[in-house]
């Protein structure tokens, strides 16, 4: 009955007191159209509400369960009564401006998408109030949200947002109806006095742990429900059985003559002498209760004779219906073999004879199983009576057995015809068994094709990449091999040039007579053509910067090591250069400045263990000497 009373008080608390809205209506077509969609009669408005206030209230929580352990009813399913029906969702919700005493609220494009809301939380009260005006104060932001219920808290903060918190559930969805409206101080054009609204479901702990506290107080109902519904229908207990006294003693011998009262009785005596009541002065009285006990059994086996011969009655009807069955069975399956002979069966439509055909395997299967079980209670009956015969005298058996080998020549006959039809039934069903096997080994082989085609297309995928990278080495090699070609090219040219010079300063010297320090000096020019031809060599051979990394990394490494003039380890670089690029290595690092021997060098310092290379930065060197 609480459960109930606060049932009511939380719907009926639903309405809202409309002496709270003391608000100014200056257009009273637009204020009944926006309270009516907010699910609001407006005051001195007589109206019906578009959406019922009932709906918001959230019913038996289906989480229950996670909780409590038990499955609870949730009293929103249709059909239950509890909730009215939603309205219907063909109807387009119009929005109209919304007039209040410190500002206007202006709806926004109708076409424009609806306002999107996270998920709602359980026991949601408290709403989230964004795109506020930067001049909205906290007086304005009641005055326009008290149209949706009881105002509990406002938390507002100087970021143009705040956090409402209402009295009930069915409020804020009330408030979240006014999310996309455009708010407007007054008539001022100014930025800080408007606002686009956006109202969403906050994540509150007040409202959470309410949630709660409702959710176990339900729980407690339900188990308190189950509990008196559980010893309403639980069977009622056993008598207590009384204490032995002599004359409790006397009034149970009179019940254990009682065939109605017997047993009864007779747990009462077996509990007294558990317990142990027998004694010298009551074993006379226990006896006289255990001979009446005994005086039952006669009684107990006569009742079992006649309901044994109830039984044989019974067997024997059962018998003689199903023999009579079997017969109008046999029957039914004479006629229809009679109607698939040719001289019927030519004047049956394909639809007729189809038709006669499932009837007559249908009937047969059932006369089948009817003989089958009449064929069972004879061999039963068979036995019993071997068993009777055993025990009877040898001239008995003489007069039974032609009776004994007609039945068993009927029932030999009968079995004959039984086993005939399953040998038929067995193959047809042998027959389904080979098609539905043929029908399996297709769609394997079919699986086993795509699979093949499948496995020769990855094959092929593969041997196509592996072309393209084998063309990508050979075009490089290529490459390599023209660059070879045109080097030794420009050798051997160089070569021929120096020959011929060196032909031209032998006659020089010869003719003229020059001294050995000209000869030097030829010499000293020809060694420093082929060291410049080398070092063009080792030049076209060194690759050039590959990318604007590369030179971005030898302009840090240059300055680095111009900074530090005795050199720097390559562990040192690496450590350095890893603060500025995470995934360099230091073998990239050595690399680089290997490809580059006029700018960097590599010098060993140390003696002994304490050996250890360096490099430094070479290229200034190198303007200098030039």
């Amino acid at each position: 009955m609480m459960a109930a009373g606060k049932a009511a008080d939380g719907l009926g608390s639903i309405a809202i007191d409309t002496t709270q809205l003391n608000m100014s209506v200056t257009d009273p077509t637009a204020w009944a159209t926006a309270m009516n969609n907010l699910g609001m009669v407006p005051v001195g408005l007589p109206g019906q509400q578009l959406v019922s206030d009932s709906i918001c209230v959230p019913g038996f929580d289906p989480g229950l369960n996670m909780m409590t352990g038990i499955t609870p009813i949730n009293p929103m399913i249709p059909g239950l009564g509890l909730v009215p029906p939603p309205p219907p969702t063909e109807v387009a919700v119009v929005k109209e401006i919304i007039h209040c005493k410190s500002c206007t609220l202006f709806p926004q494009n109708p076409n424009l998408p609806p306002p999107s809301t996270r998920e709602r939380p359980p026991g949601c009260k408290t709403v989230f109030v964004g795109g506020l005006p930067e001049n909205a104060t906290e007086e304005i932001i009641q005055e326009v949200f008290e149209q949706c219920g009881d105002i509990t808290a406002i938390r507002k903060s100087k970021k143009n947002f705040c956090h409402i918190r209402f009295a009930e559930e069915f409020m804020v969805d009330k408030a979240i109806y006014l999310s996309g409206y455009r708010m407007r101080l007054g008539s001022s054009t100014d930025k800080k006095d408007s606002g686009r609204l956006h109202v969403d479901f906050a994540q509150a702990r007040d409202d959470f742990y309410e949630w709660e506290c409702k959710q176990r107080m339900r729980a407690r109902e339900e188990r308190h429900r189950r509990k008196l519904e559980e010893d309403r229908l639980r069977p009622p207990s056993p008598p207590a059985i009384m204490h032995y006294s002599e004359h409790e003693a006397t009034l149970l011998a009179e019940k254990l003559k009682d065939d109605s009262k017997f047993s009864e009785a007779i747990t009462v005596l077996l509990s007294w002498i558990e317990r142990g009541e027998v004694n010298r002065r009551s074993a006379n009285q226990f006896y006289s209760m255990v001979q009446s006990a005994n005086s039952h059994v006669r009684r107990l086996m006569n009742e079992k004779a006649t309901h044994e011969q109830e039984m044989e009655e019974a067997k024997e009807n059962f018998k003689n219906a199903l023999t009579g069955i079997l017969t109008q069975f046999e029957q039914i399956v004479a006629v229809f073999n009679a109607s698939t002979r040719q001289k019927a069966w030519d004047h049956f439509s394909k639809a007729q004879r189809k038709n006669i055909d499932i009837w007559r395997k249908h009937s047969e299967e059932l006369r089948n199983a009817q003989s089958e079980q009449l064929m069972g209670i004879r061999r039963e009956e068979e036995m019993e009576m071997s068993d009777d015969e055993n025990c009877d005298s040898p001239t008995k058996k003489m007069r039974v057995d032609e009776s004994a080998l007609a039945a068993q020549a009927y029932a030999l006959k009968e079995e004959n015809d039984s086993l005939r039809w399953q040998l038929d039934a067995y193959r047809n069903e042998v027959e389904l068994l080979k098609q539905e096997k043929e029908q399996l080994f297709r769609t394997e082989e079919n699986l086993t094709k795509d699979q093949q085609l499948q496995f020769l297309r990855q094959t092929m995928q593969g041997m196509q990449q592996q072309l393209l990278t084998i063309q990508e080495e050979l075009n490089s090699k290529k490459s390599e091999l023209e660059q070879a070609k045109e080097e030794q090219s420009h050798t051997q040219a160089l070569l021929k040039v120096l020959q011929e010079q060196l032909k031209g300063t032998k006659d020089l010297v010869e003719t003229n007579g020059h001294s050995h320090e000209d000869t030097n000096e030829i010499n000293v020019l020809t060694v420093s053509l082929v060291n410049q031809d080398r070092e063009t060599n080792t030049e076209k051979r060194s690759q050039g910067l590959k990318s604007e990394k590369e030179a971005l990394l030898i302009g840090i490494i240059s300055t680095f090591l111009h900074v530090h003039p005795f050199g720097a380890n390559i562990e040192y670089l690496w450590s350095y250069m890893q603060q500025l690029d995470s995934k360099i290595s230091a073998n990239e690092i050595e690399m680089l400045l290997m490809r580059l021997p006029r700018m960097f060098k590599q010098e060993f310092t140390g003696v002994g263990a304490t050996l250890e290379k360096r490099w430094k930065l070479c290229a200034f060197e190198g303007i200098k000497t030039t």
